[in-house]
């Protein structure tokens, strides 16, 4: 496996595998690899001859009071671990690499960020489609993996992708869990013993919300309060938000129908967690 940390290493090594007309699969990570990571990887080594994953933490998506500094770093761990899920090459750069100068070009979402994470994080996807749309470009990806459990990050990059006409296609994974049902997150090891226990009713609420829903609910308010009571009487953990939205396109209902997200995030002691559920619910059911 090749381990790449420049632009023109990597340049090179993707002009030689677009020569041999292999086709290329990418996997955007912060590195820190767990399960999660892996079975995009994995999915990716099923669909396509040549699989790069990048690893690097962007700045440009952290705010001044988030973990940029802190994020855990591992490169050799994670070497390892994407070797076994079948990754040919890592893309590692530094940020001296990949921001060697002030940009002259900003990028700015206006779609799809004002609720759920977006709304308490004013400029964080505009870091995300920054470092994506350098990544689609430098690997020339025919197909680009990301997990589900970040659905409103999804979303963004297909927005991102259709407004750019990018030549790739997304494959959203599905999000990879604990046993009890936590979601696999590089923040979980910030969790105690306690609030470890107890972060499994973060998936568990949402289930009741959607429940509600599948029943016959059509008032969103009700749905989104189902969940949001289930979680104040079990999760242990301060609540940040709980929406019912449409998917992908993240608008507010007036009635419970179509493709829909409900998810919610929500704060322990030192880790703030995120999940959802993305359903759907036909019109006059």
């Amino acid at each position: 496996m090749n381990i790449i940390k420049t632009v023109q290493q990597l340049k090179a090594y993707v002009q030689e595998e677009k020569r041999l007309g292999r086709q290329i699969g990418l996997v955007p990570t912060m590195g820190f690899l767990h399960e999660g990571h892996l079975s995009l990887a994995k999915r990716a080594r099923e669909e396509n001859e040549t699989v790069i994953m990048s690893i690097f933490v962007n700045p440009l998506q952290f705010g001044p009071n988030e973990d940029f500094e802190q994020y855990p770093r591992d490169l050799e761990r994670d070497a390892k671990l994407a070797a076994s899920a079948g990754v040919d090459c890592i893309f590692a750069p530094s940020v001296e690499e990949m921001y060697p100068e002030p940009p002259m070009i900003k990028m700015t979402v206006t779609d799809r960020t004002d609720k759920l994470c977006g709304e308490k994080r004013p400029g964080h996807f505009d870091g995300v489609v920054t470092v994506v749309s350098k990544l689609f470009h430098l690997t020339e990806a025919d197909q680009a993996y990301f997990g589900l459990k970040d659905a409103q990050q999804f979303a963004v990059i297909e927005g991102l992708v259709k407004s750019l006409n990018f030549p790739v296609k997304l494959v959203g994974v599905e999000t990879v869990r604990e046993e009890d049902g936590l979601a696999k997150s590089s923040r979980n090891i910030y969790l105690t013993v306690e609030e470890r226990q107890k972060a499994p009713h973060l998936q568990r609420g949402l289930q009741a919300g959607v429940q509600v829903a599948e029943q016959g609910e059509k008032d969103p308010y009700r749905v989104q309060e189902a969940a949001r009571e289930y979680l104040l009487a079990y999760s242990g953990a301060d609540l940040d938000y709980v929406e019912l939205l449409s998917y992908p396109e993240l608008k507010e209902l007036e009635r419970v129908e179509g493709r829909m997200i409900l998810a919610a995030a929500v704060k322990y002691s030192k880790a703030r967690l995120i999940d959802n559920i993305i359903f759907s619910v036909n019109e006059g059911k």
